[in-house]
């Protein structure tokens, strides 16, 4: 989602096109994820750190974004050493937890957060519309472009009318309970957004129709590649490319 406190600010990172932005973005995480080296993976999390750091993110907004993740692994925590076969380190009763295990928790957190955090510096920065003109100007389908854009401007919209059904029930008395009662006036709920939801897509297909919409949104936005978004691409890339390289060098 779209968040205009981060997209809206003025650092370094938020001078740089946004198609670039994209880029690095994607090509980082892939870097990150297929990686399977403690000393790369660290060194990407660093770097993620310093692009926080240049997009003037502060620690609370990370820490926010990053909580649901955060309690994901912590079930993988609890769960991945003491199942994972391998090396015992420590034994308590039935449970035993396992080297492996434990240095592939350290690797999914590492990777998670890394990850996590190139796209929070270089895409939660900018503005929804800003992303669906920069990936359409790397030809991304337009139809994939036309989905994210629709589903970010309507998802609000369906929030919305599920509140006002929820808030119609709740004023004929419905109050929620572990009932088949229960369960099934949620039920009717999820059914009548569905109508509404159709309902309001039709008239907004006629409505865009009415104003001459041929598939495809246009913007007063330019986006040209200028010479600083250029130098920054080169030299992150140049700078994750040798230093892999010199990694795999000192493993070898």
């Amino acid at each position: 989602m779209e968040n205009k406190a981060l997209a809206y600010k003025e650092s370094f990172i938020h001078k740089i096109n946004p198609c670039i932005r994209i880029l690095c973005a994607v090509i980082l995480s892939f870097e990150a994820a297929l990686s399977h080296s403690f000393p790369f993976i660290a060194g990407c999390l660093v770097l993620s750190i310093v692009f926080i750091c240049s997009a003037s993110i502060t620690l609370i907004e990370v820490y926010d974004r990053l909580k649901p993740l955060l309690l994901f692994l912590l079930m993988i925590w609890m769960i991945l050493p003491v199942t994972f076969d391998g090396d015992i380190v420590y034994s308590v009763a039935n449970l035993t937890i396992s080297k492996q295990g434990l240095e592939y928790c350290a690797m999914i957190t590492i990777k998670s957060i890394a990850i996590t955090m190139f796209f929070m510096a270089f895409v939660a920065t900018m503005t929804i519309p800003v992303m669906g003109h920069a990936l359409a100007r790397l030809h991304i389908s337009s139809k994939f472009v036309f989905l994210i854009l629709m589903t970010y401007r309507y998802i609000f919209v369906i929030k919305d009318e599920y509140t006002k059904l929820f808030r119609a029930a709740k004023i004929r008395g419905f109050t929620p309970k572990t009932n088949i009662h229960s369960y099934k006036t949620f039920a009717y709920l999820a059914g009548m957004l569905f109508v509404r939801a159709s309902l309001r897509a039709k008239r907004v297909h006629q409505a865009m129709l009415c104003r001459g919409f041929n598939g495809k949104f246009h913007t007063i936005d330019k986006i040209s590649l200028d010479r600083l978004s250029l130098v920054f691409f080169i030299i992150v890339i140049m700078s994750v490319t040798l230093y892999q390289y010199i990694v795999v060098q000192i493993n070898h």
